[in-house]
């Protein structure tokens, strides 16, 4: 039987860590650790569901997995619930330190762009501690793209000087969400206004404290990634973005790639049923 979704807090490497915990108290199988993406946060795994036009219901993530496994989900210092804090961290030494509070030994981790840069850098740091990793829209610490830039890049960087956060705010949902291919009237209202809301949190609390990057990078040691890898990407998203799949899939030694038609950076918002279903494939 599915236990009810629990929120809690822990302090944690001088942060206040607001997460939430459902499923069954033993399903066999290892426990799930959602990790959301920079313009995001926990909510990005779905509350409970939505309808689309027709009223057909479509379940988060967080709710669907929670049938079958124990899972966690949570907001990194400086997005959702969890305020930032001052001084050095590393998300990934914050996820081992999730982790350990809640006991888990061993986890899947799904992580979506920053988030997956987080699985990733988790992974190669600790990968005694990883069963399999989900990399959606994925980020890799130290890769470089020689792509163009977007075509909002220069507005975007005249309107953080001049400290407009929500012309900030706009530009980057039209960058990810939107992605190069579509105009804001094509996406899902209500997945542009979360995605709004959620980013707007982020922006306002940039700044604070000191990122330390997994040293040596990602980019430059993937061959050590020895967990199953599932690498997921929205057809509509950036080209680096893309690029970035791609990479994943031609380095790490065990990586196949899955792409979702008719979504760009959150896929798994947009397209709901299609990605649970390619979750609930991979863990299960």
């Amino acid at each position: 039987m599915m236990n009810s979704p629990r929120t809690t807090r822990a302090d944690l490497n001088g942060a206040s860590f607001a997460y939430e915990t459902a499923g069954p108290e033993s399903s066999g199988a290892w426990p799930i650790v959602f990790i959301h993406a920079g313009i995001a946060d926990s909510r990005m795994w779905g509350d409970s569901c939505r309808q689309d036009d027709t009223g057909d219901a479509h379940h988060g993530q967080f709710s669907t997995l929670a049938a079958s496994f124990a899972v966690v989900r949570y907001d990194l210092r400086g997005f959702g619930r969890t305020p930032p804090a001052p001084g050095p961290y590393a998300h990934h030494a914050d996820l081992l330190a999730l982790m350990d509070h809640l006991a888990i030994g061993r986890a899947a981790l799904v992580g979506c762009s920053l988030g997956s840069r987080t699985a990733l850098d988790f992974a190669l740091q600790f990968p005694e501690r990883i069963d399999r990793l989900v990399l959606m829209s994925p980020a890799v610490s130290g890769l470089t793209y020689d792509g163009p830039p977007s075509p909002q890049a220069a507005e975007l960087i005249a309107a953080d000087d001049a400290g407009d956060l929500a012309r900030v705010n706009e530009l980057e949902i039209q960058i990810w969400v939107d992605g190069p291919h579509r105009s804001p009237g094509e996406v899902d209202p209500r997945v542009r206004r979360l995605a709004l809301e959620m980013n707007a949190i982020a922006l306002a609390n940039e700044g604070v404290g000191e990122e330390r990057p997994l040293q040596p990078p990602a980019a430059e040691r993937p061959a050590e990634v020895r967990a199953p890898v599932l690498v997921i990407a929205g057809e509509l998203d950036t080209a680096r973005t893309l690029a970035s799949a791609d990479w994943l899939v031609e380095n790490l030694p065990d990586a196949r790639l899955a792409l979702v038609p008719g979504a760009a950076h959150l896929p798994n918002m947009e397209e709901p049923e299609r990605v649970n279903r390619l979750l609930l494939d991979f863990l299960g």
